[in-house]
């Protein structure tokens, strides 16, 4: 079920007001029905792989907490991780690695033959199968008990709003919570309907326009040379930030509605002023779950120079695998990786400087993001290379190069007017969200003013919603 879909605007509001209804002890049978069925809803038989994996790192974790030894502790991560990292395997990997070993094999002039699964990858398995991971490492390391009620945590592993998407909570902010009794808050409910309604805008409005003409040129991207390679490009740097933290915004709204509070997944990652950074302000819940279950198990920075850089180096590989299996998420990964080692060579222990020299590495950081987004967007790597070999042809005739690339695009005035609209509201909305909560802020204002920003906001979504919005959002085949 689709957040930007009419079955999810009829099974909001029903689980909404039977959840306030229902009496506390009842509510979380009601929520883990309506999120068993929230993924249903998308594809009957796959439940049984989040339910598989539900019970197996139920039982792992029971089985760290009675285990007499550490080794027993240790066999019970190992196998929670075997189980659960297998099935992300065979669905997820299996191909690609059989492709790789092939086309390795034929190198040496070994006629292996590939073997293909024909499955379909399920929605969100690579979220919640990093989910249970942690907390079953959490039990592990003793940051909290395991939890004995099964149906309790089953509804941890499925919270219907974060289920597919993220973000990938954590064992201690989210359980407590859904084991928690709520008061219906107008404000916090108020708060989340703007909220969602911001998400809304960032995917429907945004980036659902900017998809159409991404991909047009994608489609077919070796068709095409010069300035329109670059323009795509950009337009899909916004694109994929608004469809993911779009769906952000609206899982943590729609959480907030019933009274619980998810985590932060994105805080203006293109204001960022390195990529370290970026990574802090990009898909938070993904970034310090790599941090703390595999960047500082590997000696994080507190090793010699050389390994420290190689941690970053192997933590953004994994990170790149995790996105697709594909060697251009390796290499995009590598990129970040690579790039934040050379960062620490030269921003170890200095002082942050603001003012100019702040937005001249904002503009390099966005315009590195942006490169390395060529590779998470082209579907292999002949198509990226493609894309940098040909991005600049004809660039002698500046104007010539411009007028040709926006003609490609078929970018009238009208369109570019409707674009910059749209592109500075997420801008401004960016900015000022670095020092302050825009949300809370304008909930703060005169009602007068407050109900106008409400109505333009509204009448600028009507005018600027696209007659073909995409519908699906980009990281539900992560």
């Amino acid at each position: 079920m689709l957040f930007n879909s009419l079955a999810f605007a009829v099974f909001l509001p029903i689980v909404f007001a039977a959840y306030w209804l229902l009496p506390h002890r009842f509510r979380w049978i009601l929520l883990l029905c309506a999120s068993y069925y929230f993924y249903m809803s998308w594809n009957v038989k796959y439940v049984a792989l989040i339910l598989l994996t539900t019970v197996v790192s139920w039982l792992a974790a029971i089985g760290i907490e009675r285990s007499a030894t550490t080794r027993q502790k240790k066999g019970c991560v190992a196998a929670a991780a075997l189980i659960s990292l297998g099935v992300l395997f065979v669905f997820k990997y299996f191909n690609f690695a059989m492709d790789s070993l092939t086309a390795l094999a034929r190198l040496i002039a070994i006629p292996l033959q590939p073997v293909t699964l024909k499955l379909l990858l399920p929605v969100g398995i690579s979220f919640y199968t990093f989910q249970t991971l942690s907390y079953v490492v959490d039990v592990y390391r003793g940051d909290c008990p395991a939890e004995k009620h099964f149906g309790k945590y089953a509804l941890f592993v499925s919270f219907f709003p974060q289920l597919v998407a993220g973000p990938i909570e954590r064992t201690n902010n989210l359980l407590p919570q859904l084991k928690g009794e709520h008061t219906f808050c107008y404000d916090k409910a108020s708060y989340g309907l703007k909220l969602m309604a911001w998400g809304f805008f960032k995917k429907i409005i945004v980036a659902d326009t900017l998809a159409v003409y991404v991909n047009n040129i994608y489609g077919s991207v070796t068709a095409y040379s010069g300035f329109v390679l670059i323009a795509a490009s950009v337009f899909f740097a916004f694109q994929i930030y608004c469809d993911f933290s779009g769906y952000s915004d609206i899982a943590i709204g729609t959480a907030k509605l019933l009274g619980i509070d998810l985590m932060q997944n994105f805080k203006s990652p293109y204001f960022a002023a390195s990529v370290k950074e970026f990574w802090s302000r990009w898909h938070i819940s993904l970034s310090t779950w790599f941090r703390d279950y595999v960047y500082i198990p590997l000696g994080g920075n507190r090793c010699g120079k050389v390994r420290h850089k190689l941690n970053l180096l192997l933590t953004f590989l994994v990170s790149g695998l995790w996105h697709g299996a594909n060697w251009t998420f390796v290499i995009w990964g590598a990129l970040h990786g690579a790039v934040q080692a050379v960062e620490a060579c030269f921003t170890s222990g200095r002082k942050e400087r603001k003012g100019l020299g702040r937005w001249v590495r904002v503009l390099l950081v966005f315009a590195f993001t942006t490169a390395a987004w060529v590779f998470f967007r082209a579907e292999n790597l002949s198509q990226a290379i493609h894309v940098f070999t040909h991005a600049f042809a004809s660039i002698t005739s500046p104007v010539q190069y411009l007028i040709e690339g926006l003609t490609t695009l078929q970018l009238t005035k009208v369109t570019i007017l409707e674009l910059t609209l749209m592109l500075g509201a997420l801008l401004l909305f960016d900015f000022f969200s670095l020092k302050q909560d825009v949300i809370q802020r304008i909930s703060s204002m005169k009602p007068v003013l407050r109900w106008a920003i409400y109505v333009v906001f509204l009448l600028g979504m009507l005018y600027l919603l696209p007659t073909n919005p995409s519908g699906q959002f980009i990281y539900f085949q992560f």
